[in-house]
């Protein structure tokens, strides 16, 4: 049972998922996410952007003028894990002996052993959004190593077109002599290459395109529906995912 200052804040956090600012675990401990969540619709109203939610918050969070969360421009159509990706692009990890609390927020919600951003996080920013997109879809592996998502959901392989916002998986330092890798999720596609949103890419989460022959495989949610990924002019490819 949540103590009264734990139920309060679990209430907050309902109301600030029902207008789509917050994409946590509903627990009331009011960590990082929580305090994102509460920026974002302060700013959404014409509020100063802190994560203190004062009375003046409260009151626009419960009245009737509460906005929910316009998706970003240009993305209608797209599955809720990209929608999730896309709201997360330019998170970076921090230099040093600190963490970016926000990447940290991700592994407690995921109840995901994870010491610090200094580790690879490309898994983890992908179990997030999938999470966040598809929160009946189990992930029982581990989610830490990328080659691991082959077994989320359905694998479908190595596909000439691949769906939006699948879970793509490449070879990082050898296709079959090594079990480094990368993941993320899949946002277009051309003949020699694949774009994608990925979280530990140059240390930051970004969109940038990687080379097809590099693909391991792409994983879909059980039952998934969605539209193929767009046809689009290649760029540059990848050269950090570490």
């Amino acid at each position: 049972m949540l103590d009264f200052t734990k139920q309060m804040m679990a209430t907050q956090q309902e109301r600030l998922a029902d207008l789509l600012y917050y994409t946590g675990k509903i627990d009331g401990d009011g960590g990082p996410l929580t305090k994102m969540a509460v920026t974002d619709f302060k700013a959404a109203h014409g509020m100063l952007s802190r994560d203190y939610p004062g009375p003046l918050t409260m009151q626009t969070l419960w009245g009737v003028k509460a906005k929910r969360k316009e998706l970003p421009k240009g993305i209608e159509g797209e599955p809720l894990n990209l929608v999730e990706a896309r709201r997360l692009l330019g998170v970076t990890e921090v230099p040093g002996a600190s963490n970016n609390p926000i990447i940290m927020g991700w592994a407690k919600d995921l109840d995901q052993w994870y010491p610090g951003d200094d580790v690879p996080w490309c898994g983890l920013f992908v179990g997030h959004c999938q999470k966040v997109g598809f929160p009946d879809e189990p992930q029982e592996f581990n989610r830490l190593g990328a080659r691991a998502w082959s077994a989320y959901g359905e694998d479908i392989g190595i596909v000439d077109v691949p769906p939006l916002g699948a879970v793509c998986r490449l070879w990082r330092t050898h296709k079959t002599k090594s079990w480094n890798g990368h993941v993320f999720l899949v946002t277009g596609y051309a003949k020699d290459g694949v774009r994608g949103i990925g979280g530990n890419q140059s240390d930051t989460v970004s969109e940038i395109w990687f080379a097809k022959s590099r693909v391991l495989g792409y994983s879909v949610p059980t039952d998934y529906v969605s539209k193929s990924a767009p046809l689009a002019k290649v760029g540059e490819f990848s050269k950090n995912e570490a």
